[in-house]
């Protein structure tokens, strides 16, 4: 078996039986924020992307670019598809021009032409990815890999026993916008960056030390931010804070933990897999390019500078009634909502600017009264979370009927934000569901979810706790850390105080648990 990077969490793997090509990004995401590091756009895709098989495994766009599907990925390849409650991935794939599909059962392994064997896993909560994240399982010949890209497995026990996996490939860094765009001093941002950072490392470990595959790869970041804007979120200047480590840092942490089985991928790096051997040829020196990782980076800038500035300019719509649309869109789904709404518990405020992102003078400002039932101007009131960022932004998601605001413009870092009290995990689980599909099915979820009760329980330590973590269901038995009374889910980083069950982290999701005598 042989894998070839094809840069971020993309990769295309060769079997006798068959190819298969994953996650094929390659153009600018998120408002043009992120980019894949290393450069991966001078490979050759029209080869890459004539496959037996494609998998994209999830909608976030930097795994999803359908510039790259439609102009490079033969229409030819079947889709091994994910198993997901709605149908948009698939709808997407075929407006791309993608007609030949596997509906892939979760968890149910697929034997494909030739004895190549396949099997998703779909994870399917509403803060899963774009309501949706899998892993996919590969085996052909005895050779067994596990593609787990950015997603979070309650655990591994699914792929581990179908056998020993000789290849792992597994996010690492950073994905998300905190602490960075908080409106906090410097010095606390350094703080809870750094506790981000060593929670990434600290879950990469549990699920390396699960699975115990004989090659760990790692995958699915960091991403790069070329834009003069989003400079500083490049982990170059010496922030001890930085959430976006890359492979080379990896590699030095992992050691430190005695980890002696890490394989990285350059863009155009290969790895052949043999039942007891892992060869790797690589495009360029690996500590030579890492070394010079700024150098590359600026190069990058420069030579990305064109593309940032035409997606600029396609962004604003002034002709938009942002107030009048998003009365229209919004209103509707607060109607329906009741779980979401509730656990959001308060107004959300909006702060439009002038500039594309958080700089410049405010325009106007807007909330989201969840409470109230509708969207109106503010009215100098206090709310519960602010965000501010450039109107053209919004004008743009408005234009283009964007119903997922979190994978588009929460990530994209392209804004700042403050908050009163605790996470509030309802408040982005209802702006990545501005659409009927979406709100029906996350408040189906957290229905369901809040009915469900787990009885079974686990000891760590002198307490006994209920064993699913309240907040996604990992297995606290293998993601549970105790400090005094405090747990520490590891798995997303939830606390909770043991005593009162009290969740830390975010409003409710109280837990169950008692101390043995």
């Amino acid at each position: 078996m042989r894998i070839t990077g094809t840069g971020h969490a993309s990769m295309r793997i060769d079997t006798a039986a068959g190819s298969i090509l994953c996650d094929p990004w390659v153009n600018p995401a998120f408002f043009a924020s992120w980019f894949p590091f290393p450069d991966n756009s001078l490979l050759d895709w029209d080869t890459l992307g004539d496959v037996d098989y494609l998998y994209v495994s999830h909608l976030h766009r930097d795994h999803f670019d359908a510039q790259n599907l439609k102009r490079h990925i033969s229409k030819k390849a079947t889709v091994l598809l994910p198993e997901y409650p709605t149908s948009q991935l698939e709808d997407e794939l075929r407006d791309l021009g993608f007609t030949s599909f596997l509906k892939t059962k979760s968890n149910q392994v697929h034997e494909l032409d030739g004895g190549l064997k396949v099997m998703i896993q779909a994870l399917i909560s509403p803060t899963d990815g774009p309501i949706g994240d899998s892993a996919l399982w590969v085996e052909h010949d005895g050779i067994r890999v596990l593609n787990q890209n950015d997603a979070r497995p309650a655990d591994l026990t699914t792929f581990a026993e179908l056998g020993h996996v000789h290849a792992h490939l597994l996010q690492f860094s950073g994905a998300i916008w905190y602490p960075m765009v908080y409106e906090l001093p410097q010095n606390a941002k350094t703080a809870f960056g750094k506790q981000k950072r060593d929670r990434q490392f600290d879950r990469t470990w549990r699920y390396i030390d699960d699975l115990k595959a004989s090659y760990v790869f790692p995958i699915a970041g960091p991403p790069c931010f070329l834009d003069d804007d989003l400079w500083q979120f490049n982990d170059i200047h010496g922030d001890e804070g930085n959430i976006f480590p890359d492979q080379s840092v990896f590699m030095s942490e992992y050691a430190k933990v005695g980890g002696t089985n890490g394989v990285v991928l350059l863009p155009g790096s290969v790895s052949s897999l043999t039942q007891d051997t892992c060869e790797t040829t690589h495009p360029t020196d690996v500590d030579e390019f890492f070394a010079n990782k700024a150098v590359h980076l600026e190069e990058m800038r420069e030579r990305k500078r064109p593309v940032i500035e035409a997606e600029k300019a396609s962004w604003r719509h002034p002709e938009i009634d942002v107030l009048g649309e998003l009365k229209k869109r919004i209103e509707p789904l607060l109607e329906e909502s009741l779980f979401m709404a509730n656990g959001v518990g308060g107004p959300v405020r909006f702060d439009l600017t002038d500039s594309f992102g958080p700089g410049g003078e405010v325009l106007e400002s807007i909330v989201v009264d969840f409470p109230g039932k509708q969207v109106r101007p503010y009215a100098d009131e206090k709310v519960r979370y602010r965000f501010k960022t450039g109107r053209a932004l919004i004008e743009h998601l408005i234009h283009i009927d964007e119903g997922d605001w979190v994978n588009s413009l929460f990530l994209s870092c392209r804004f700042s934000a403050a908050r009163i009290g605790q996470y509030n995990e309802f408040v982005y689980s209802f702006f990545k569901c501005l659409s009927e599909e979406r709100l029906q099915y996350a408040e189906g979820w957290y229905d369901e979810h809040e009915r469900s009760v787990d009885a079974e329980d686990t000891e760590i330590g002198d307490w006994n706790v209920q064993r699913r973590c309240p907040h996604l269901k990992a297995d606290l038995s293998r993601f549970g850390v105790l400090d005094g009374n405090t747990l520490t889910c590891q798995l997303h980083g939830w606390k909770f105080d043991l005593p009162s069950g009290r969740c830390l982290t975010s409003v409710g999701h109280k837990i169950r648990a008692e101390k043995r005598d």
